[in-house]
């Protein structure tokens, strides 16, 4: 594999890809980028990546279905794999989860030892499961449960490589937490995630959650998730066997995030009852079919209190993760009223159930 320097990614056309993308180019590395559609490269603030090659290709299928053309020409080239793709859907089946998370990861880690080529996983932070206190960065399986299939599908998944590691892969998995905008100004080219879930809360189609005010939010600027990937494949001797927590320095309590909320005159706060007193037949018809079909997606995220260790990324980028308290929050709901998202109301149920808001986790 000398002078292979070309890098292969999956999953370029999502949001941490085609930055990750934007900034190996910006570094001068050759990408081919694994593609399932025609799809364009975007970066987060809509313009087209016109960096690299791309190649037809289906992660769920051994050696990602690549044309024996293309598998060949790769092969000479291609220096390192990142595979960013997954389906980060909270809702999606057991088998979506079995085929794009899971063995997308087996096929990607196959691929690697096949070209003898380390492996850069993008994973979540959330594999920690339902635990509580601090995670670190080396940890992964402590017998925890988990909050969605999503989280479990990461989480067998980092099995998979840390079984390979043992057998010769040259790996890294860097760990995103809950996606959000730029660090310094907000912006996010799709509104996924919680974000449909605080877009319920401000127009008060969700009134009230199952909660705790003491539970914290961890999320992941995107500029900042990029950052960790991509100083993984530029350094990968330094990052090499490491898993990294690619998410800011602070953490946002749910008392925080309601008091921030308060400050803006035009939006609802929800309130957050614990778990054992929430019912659902104390909800309205029309608040019930969203918390039923939405909101209780991703009320686990209400019930965990976790910090996660950040210094393997902090020493990686040599500088800190950036700054995630009320401010950062402040900065995220106000381009979201800059970008009209949180100014125009949602439309009824079914036309969100139709649309892509709710696809989506970590990123």
């Amino acid at each position: 594999m000398s002078g292979a320097d070309t890098v292969l990614i999956t999953g370029a056309t999502g949001l941490v890809g085609a930055e990750v993308v934007a900034r190996l180019a910006a570094a001068s590395r050759p990408v081919a980028a694994v593609l399932h559609n025609t799809a364009a490269i975007l970066r987060n603030d809509g313009t087209e990546i016109g960096a690299g090659t791309s190649v037809a290709g289906d992660i769920r299928t051994p050696g990602f279905g690549l044309a024996d053309r293309d598998r060949d020409d790769l092969a000479e080239r291609v220096g390192i794999v990142v595979h960013c793709a997954a389906t980060t859907a909270f809702d999606a089946s057991t088998i979506e989860y079995d085929e794009l998370n899971v063995r997308g990861a087996a096929n990607a880690i196959a691929l690697a030892l096949l070209w003898d080529v380390p492996l850069v996983y993008v994973s979540t932070a959330y594999v920690c499961g339902m635990r509580g206190g601090t995670i670190t960065e080396d940890e992964l399986d402590l017998g925890q449960s988990f909050g969605n299939g999503y989280e479990r599908s990461k989480f067998r998944a980092e099995q998979l490589v840390r079984a390979a590691s043992e057998r010769g892969l040259r790996s890294v998995v860097v760990r995103p937490g809950i996606v959000t905008g730029v660090s310094d100004t907000g912006m996010i080219r799709e509104y996924k995630n919680l974000y449909a879930v605080l877009k319920l809360i401000v127009e008060g189609k969700l009134r009230s959650l199952p909660g705790r005010y003491d539970a914290t939010l961890s999320l992941a600027p995107i500029d900042h998730v990029a950052d960790v990937v991509a100083a993984a494949v530029l350094d990968f001797d330094s990052a090499q066997g490491r898993t990294l927590h690619a998410l800011g320095r602070d953490t946002l309590s749910l008392r925080e995030v309601s008091d921030v909320l308060a400050e803006y005159p035009s939006f609802e706060v929800a309130r957050f009852v614990p778990e054992a007193t929430f019912s659902e037949r104390d909800l309205g018809a029309i608040e019930r079919e969203y918390y039923q079909r939405i909101g209780s997606l991703y009320t686990s995220y209400f019930r965990r209190r976790l910090v996660f260790d950040t210094t393997r990324a902090e020493v990686l980028l040599g500088r800190r993760s950036p700054a995630t308290g009320k401010d950062y929050l402040r900065l995220l709901l106000d381009h979201c009223l800059e970008s009209g998202y949180l100014g125009v109301p949602l439309p009824g149920i079914e036309d969100v159930l139709a649309s892509d808001d709710l696809r989506g986790a970590g990123r």
